[in-house]
């Protein structure tokens, strides 16, 4: 075999060289600052005088890199809607922890999950006595480990109306009618001097919560204005029986504006637990009357009476007695209910009689549950 002489070896060498240098496309790249990315998805929700800020933290850097490393992370605050910078923080949180996969398997594969971040602020005093109807506005500064950051997070805002305390004598009574919840407001709503939320554009209204205990759903169960102090009394009736509910109270500020309407809910009461257990009958009915119709045929006695208007309504009961027995006419004791099934509607006729009999009527309402009211007061019709 014949052999390559060095010169050609030589050329073969510089066309791989001459290959590499024509792959280039550019000069080298700097190396990443790791700056991370600034968040924008920061929320603040304000409940009472705390307010509580969630967000995401970064796992792209400025320059479009996956973050490897992260470092503190300041809360801003400022009465300022166009916050620039974070001055002092109010609060610098550690770095997040990172979430691994929980499988060995993925974790090679697995790109790096951060637990979602969240801070609970407690607004000063003397800042919602400046202007009640200002805004406070958050951000968050999130750092690399040599505390440096790519700038502020999107910016959220929290309305700096004062909020009032809520009873601390709610009470709950079980009634026929629904559940009573009675409370005492307050002589005023003590607001501070001069405050701006005395103005005729901030109002104060009670929520009332209604919790399903066996499935922690929440529901309004109402709203009452705050006006004049004293005992304030709601019903509510639109619950399910059988069930186990806990009521609360908050005191909503309500702020109107030109184009919008701001509302901010204070603290809570304590909860009062109430079993909705139904052992109230319907009402009793009334207006009973009966008219005896049987000329040229088969002889009834029709039955009318008012209907009960109760929403849990499954229907009526008919008794009936005959005219001589005068225990049966005084109290009712002894007649005998006509209907195998509750009657659906407020009308019964009567085709079991007898020519030469007076009959004595009382009817009762039922509902679904087999609550049965008391009966109605008497009346009575002849058979000719």
């Amino acid at each position: 075999m014949k052999r390559a002489g060095p010169g050609k070896f030589i050329a073969t060498i510089a066309l791989c060289l001459i290959m590499v240098a024509c792959a280039q496309l550019g000069p080298p790249l700097p190396p990443s600052l790791e700056l991370p990315k600034p968040p924008n998805d920061l929320r603040a929700n304000r409940k009472g005088n705390r307010v509580t800020l969630t967000w995401s933290e970064p796992t792209l850097t400025t320059d479009r890199q996956s973050v490897r490393y992260l470092g503190p992370t300041n809360v801003c605050r400022s009465q300022k809607s166009d916050m620039s910078e974070c001055g002092t923080p109010i609060a610098t949180l550690p770095p997040p922890v990172v979430m691994k996969p929980a499988h060995k398997e993925k974790q090679k594969t697995a790109k790096q999950q951060l637990t979602p971040q969240t801070y609970t602020d407690t607004l000063p005093a003397a800042m919602l006595r400046e202007n009640a109807e200002a805004e406070v506005t958050y951000a968050v500064e999130v750092l690399n480990r040599n505390n440096h950051s790519g700038g502020l997070s999107n910016r959220a805002q929290v309305s700096a109306i004062i909020t009032l305390a809520p009873p601390s004598d709610l009470a709950a009574d079980l009634t026929g009618d629904g559940v009573l919840l009675t409370w005492t407001g307050p002589e005023s709503p003590n607001l501070p001097p001069n405050s701006s939320a005395n103005s005729a554009n901030i109002q104060f209204r009670y929520r009332i919560y209604r919790r399903d205990e066996a499935t922690g759903k929440d529901a309004i169960a109402g709203e009452v204005p705050l006006s004049e102090p004293g005992r304030v009394h709601y019903t509510d009736s639109a619950f399910e029986w059988e069930n186990t509910y806990l009521y609360r109270i908050t005191v909503v500020s309500i702020i109107k504006r030109s184009d919008s309407e701001v509302q901010v809910e204070g603290d809570d009461s304590a909860p009062v637990r109430v079993f909705a257990h139904d052992v109230f009958p319907p009402s009793v009915p009334t207006g009973l009357q009966a008219a005896y119709s049987g000329e040229g045929q088969k002889s009834f006695i029709d039955l009318v009476w008012a209907p009960v208007t109760n929403a849990d309504l499954a229907g009526y009961n008919v008794f009936r007695s005959e005219a001589n027995s005068a225990a049966a006419e005084n109290s009712g004791q002894q007649m005998v209910k006509l209907n195998s099934e509750p009657v659906k509607s407020p009308a019964y006729r009567d085709f079991a009689v007898v020519s030469g009999k007076t009959y004595i009527y009382s009817v009762s309402a039922v509902d679904v549950r087999g609550n049965e009211s008391q009966r109605s007061q008497t009346t009575s019709e002849a058979v000719p």
